[in-house]
């Protein structure tokens, strides 16, 4: 089953009745279904589409022919470069023909020459009836390719960076399953299509057992394998991540835990942030230059990974492991937040909200911290919320409102125009607590963006 992906796909098909030479950029990491979307897109299209190796530009060059040849009929010769391959492709070119080359990223690494290969086709072979797309997943690699001393720099028509989907995306396509099972399927997998797949959602704890924590499942080393890729050295990045898993979030914790020497993180944190395996984030009511930053993981799979299965491979190796799954409830607490995030962002593209918000995020200071707030500075309103991944009572309720809406008089918004809600996994009372002007949801309210998205 292919999940939405409508943006992207009708992006693409714009590039496509442009009528002229297009060259786009697409990449993401590995498992996040760049070519999915792209063999959807080719469907019933004159598409010339090609997996590229490690084998080098003249192999792959040789393989690229004899693909092309056979989709196009052309003649049956040796061809040992690109370049020729293209230029007899030309010779019998349709009207409008998309060629992609997969996995880009593995002709970079195998020739230094291969930027400067495909400038030359693209600005003296390709005509107004191609369009080329480059697609790779290792994103440093392709992001090069956009930097102003690479020669395929000002060739780029378009770039695409694929992002995994959003929480709704994946409750669509376990459409049959309750949203709690989701939650806790997205709050491991996150957005990413391949690994949310290998669950059916009928035995969470069984599946997550056996897709992440048998020593012979393809997720038990995943993240060292896309690391080893990106990074090659990549022990002080593990040591980088492994702390940001247990917790550690401000720089100098995050050095202090991993043993590296403070000046030295901004280099790493850099790479990390990237590779979106990192994020920075600030207080919501703090410039982007704030001393207050924190990193977080923003890979929910690899945080799940740096925090359940690497410290216990040892256990599982020698079958003693058991999971604790009192602290993995925790986890899955704090991913929610993430997940209600997404929810308000989609309640203010339908004007579910009392105000528009144009900025949203988390607020914390001196051991006090706010879930989430959304903010409409020019209007001077706000929306202060709390997540809680917990069945509550009516009781349960008001105190964490009462309790929300004392720290909400610490943010220093003093004149604005302030609302107080509250996101759980269940929340009885609600009529009662909405027409006291609280705004609350629980799973309930979130099934009508199940498809919506």
């Amino acid at each position: 089953m292919f999940v939405n992906r409508k943006n992207e796909l009708a992006f693409l098909e714009r590039l496509h009745r442009s009528d002229k030479k297009e060259v786009l950029i697409i990449y993401g990491r590995r498992r996040v279904g760049k070519t999915e979307l792209i063999k959807r897109f080719i469907a019933g299209k004159d598409a010339i589409y090609f997996l590229a190796d490690r084998g080098g530009l003249e192999a792959n060059a040789r393989r690229f022919y004899k693909e092309a040849a056979e989709r196009l009929d052309l003649p049956d010769l040796e061809v040992r470069d690109f370049r020729r391959a293209f230029e007899l492709i030309k010779l019998k070119a349709p009207e409008r023909l998309v060629v992609v080359i997969d996995e880009f990223s593995y002709l970079l690494l195998a020739d230094k020459n291969t930027s400067a290969v495909f400038q030359a086709i693209i600005d003296e072979i390709l005509d107004d009836r191609f369009f080329l797309i480059l697609s790779g997943s290792l994103v440093g690699l392709m992001e090069g390719l956009m930097g102003y001393t690479n020669p395929l720099y000002g060739r780029r028509t378009a770039q695409l960076k694929l992002k995994p989907l959003g929480f709704f995306h994946v409750a669509e396509y376990f459409s049959d399953r309750p949203l709690e099972t989701v939650v806790q399927i997205y709050s491991v997998t996150g957005g990413v299509p391949m690994y949310f797949r290998l669950f059916h959602g009928e035995n969470f704890r069984r599946e997550l057992l056996e897709t992440a924590f048998s020593p012979t499942s393809i997720l038990y080393e995943e993240p060292e394998f896309i690391l080893r890729e990106e990074l090659g050295d990549v022990h002080r990045y593990y040591l980088i991540l492994e702390a940001m898993a247990s917790g550690k979030h401000r720089v100098s914790e995050i050095a202090n835990w991993a043993g590296i020497d403070a000046k030295d993180m901004p280099k790493y944190l850099r790479t990390l942030i990237s590779l979106d395996l990192v994020r920075r984030e600030v207080p919501i009511t703090e410039s982007e230059r704030s001393r207050k930053a924190r990193y977080y993981l923003n890979d929910r799979f690899f945080e799940f990974w740096f925090r359940f299965v690497k410290p216990n491979r040892g256990r599982m190796e020698i079958g003693t492991f058991e999971m604790d799954w009192e602290e993995f409830n925790a986890y899955v607490g704090k991913a929610f937040e993430e997940v209600a995030r997404q929810f308000l962002i989609e309640l203010n593209k339908t004007s579910g909200l009392p105000f528009r918000f144009t900025k949203i995020g988390r607020w914390w200071h001196k051991g006090e911290e706010i879930d989430l707030i959304a903010l409409n500075e020019k209007e001077r309103k706000s929306l202060f919320i709390e997540v809680k991944w917990k069945e509550l009572r009516e009781r349960e309720a008001r105190g964490i409102l009462k309790d929300l809406m004392r720290k909400s008089g610490l943010v220093g918004l003093d004149g604005w125009e302030g609302s107080y809600g509250l996101i759980a996994r269940g929340i009885t009372g609600k009529k009662t607590l909405r027409e006291e002007g609280y705004l609350v949801w629980d799973l309930k309210d979130f099934e009508k963006f199940r498809s919506q998205t």
